[in-house]
């Protein structure tokens, strides 16, 4: 025969868990999914571009001519490289460039995405090489950035240093 006796602090302890269990749940659920706020100014510029519709090298091409870039017909580089699951320090650096630009790579964590880069062969006031690095996942621009390939050099967004500041 087995007897089991429960005593009324036992069931308050019980309960006060279950309770706390959920209320906890209660707020998880309550709490919305974090969607970074551009400001209107970004909004409106990002309008005025289109970054969709993204097929082939020539259409990548055609993007980064929204923007003034003159770029060589055929890419240096053109890679499938994945969006890391967790971003580092240099990696959300990255992230908050994109940010700036109206884009952010956070969406797309653990997608395998398709990297071009061109030789831009436009760039004002700079004598050394400039890259111009495209990222499209499903036929749309979601990432990218301008960049010298001196040590000493830049990076920035599509619209330049001089347009960014």
């Amino acid at each position: 025969m087995f007897i089991c006796t429960v005593r009324a602090n036992t069931l308050k302890f019980f309960a006060i868990i279950a309770v706390s269990l959920a209320a906890l749940c209660a707020i998880i659920l309550a709490i919305p999914e974090y969607e970074p706020v551009t400001t209107k100014a970004v909004a409106a510029e990002a309008e005025k571009y289109t970054y969709d519709k993204i097929k082939t090298v020539d259409d990548v091409a055609g993007f980064l001519a929204q923007f003034g870039w003159e770029v060589d017909g055929t890419p240096l580089e053109e890679v499938e490289i994945r969006i890391p699951d967790e971003f580092d320090k240099v990696m959300n650096s990255y992230n908050e460039l994109q940010k700036k630009q109206g884009l952010d790579l956070a969406k797309y964590r653990g997608k395998t995405v398709k990297r071009y880069t061109f030789r831009v062969t436009n760039y004002p006031d700079y004598s050394g090489d400039v890259m111009a690095n495209v990222i499209v996942y499903k036929k749309k621009v979601i990432g990218g950035d301008l960049c010298s390939a001196d040590v000493t050099g830049f990076i920035c967004g599509f619209e330049g240093v001089d347009k960014a500041k």
